[in-house]
């Protein structure tokens, strides 16, 4: 029975170690096509944060711009029409 086991184990050992060689070799094979997927994946993330992060810069500076433009017609409003009377 303990010389079954022992087979038992030195057979799993030697799966173990023939997957694991076999995982090697896949991933040196490849390594260079994920790396690339990879950069490209950075990329596309990175550029959609960059633009993302533009655009809301852009419309808080326009938010800020209406709010300029909104406080001119205000005092336009105040002090009324504008004629050749009173300009």
């Amino acid at each position: 029975m303990a010389e079954k086991d022992a087979e038992n184990a030195k057979m799993h050992n030697e799966r173990l170690l023939l997957n694991r060689r076999n995982e090697l070799d896949y991933w040196k094979k490849n390594a260079e096509r994920i790396r690339g997927r990879n950069r490209l994946t950075g990329l596309a993330i990175g550029a959609f944060v960059v633009g993302m992060f533009g655009y809301t810069i852009l419309s808080v500076k326009q938010e800020k711009i209406m709010d300029d433009i909104d406080k001119e017609a205000k005092v336009q409003i105040w002090r009324g029409p504008r004629t050749g009377a009173n300009s």
